[in-house]
């Protein structure tokens, strides 16, 4: 594990099992996890590895069965159901394979929605919600709706969405598991772009492309994290990192 000195996040031998019926799935086993600020992280391994589990059980979306989760010190999963919503608003932002936009929603009103949720006043959140979309390439589309946008558009859309809310970090599970190759590649080159600006990312992927982009590798097995390296040069200088024992 990296040094969690002034980490942003720190997974201290988090444990996850899922109950199907009498079996027992035992997801995440005692993994150790430090990131820090500024980092662009993949997380890769076969079906049934841990990655997604890793990425819900470490923003909070999931629960945990042991260990603990740090952001910024705090503690995620001794909060409140209500309390850690609010910290995940407040500090977290989501990229999903399926969009997940709303298609009765225009752009800007699906960029906007989760800074509404927050409690930001309504023409704040329509001023930010523009600006995004315009940082990510989409000034000419914040009246479209989904279906009038290309599936890289779409997928601007979501990024635009959560980066509208200034998070801290930004998971992405298969960010581009739904696009063409080239399609991927523009919106990779636009999560590359925003890493240098300074936003930590943590990607969850299958695709050895897309992994190949981050400037640190995690690679997963059975429930546990076998390889840890840098695959390119760390971002924010805090951070060193060794490959962990192959299982």
């Amino acid at each position: 594990m990296t040094d969690p000195t002034d980490a942003l996040l720190v997974a201290d031998c988090v444990r996850k099992t899922y109950h199907t019926g009498a079996e027992e799935v035992e997801a995440l086993r005692d993994v150790d996890l430090v990131v820090h600020d500024g980092e662009f992280i993949s997380i890769m391994g076969p079906s049934g590895s841990g990655k997604t589990t890793l990425l819900n059980c470490c923003s909070g979306l999931d629960e945990i069965d042991g260990g603990r989760v740090l952001l910024d010190g705090v503690d995620l999963h001794s909060l409140s159901d209500a309390k850690r919503t609010a910290n995940r608003a407040a500090s977290m932002g989501f990229i999903f394979q399926a969009y997940n936009l709303i298609p009765v929603f225009s752009a800007v009103e699906n960029a906007e929605l989760p800074l509404l949720l927050a409690g930001i006043d309504a023409r704040e959140a329509r001023r930010r919600a523009a600006e995004t979309l315009e940082r990510v390439g989409l000034a000419g589309r914040l009246k479209h709706r989904p279906a009038e946008l290309s599936g890289g558009e779409q997928q601007r859309v979501t990024v635009a969405r959560a980066l509208a809310g200034r998070p801290r970090v930004v998971w992405a599970d298969e960010p581009t598991g739904a696009l063409d190759s080239e399609t991927a590649e523009q919106v990779m080159q636009l999560l590359r772009e925003l890493n240098g600006d300074g936003l930590t990312l943590i990607v969850v992927t299958h695709d050895e492309g897309v992994g190949a982009s981050a400037n640190r590798a995690i690679k997963m097995r059975d429930g546990r994290i076998v390889n840890d390296e840098l695959v390119g040069g760390a971002v924010g200088g805090a951070m060193t990192s060794t490959p962990a024992p192959t299982l």
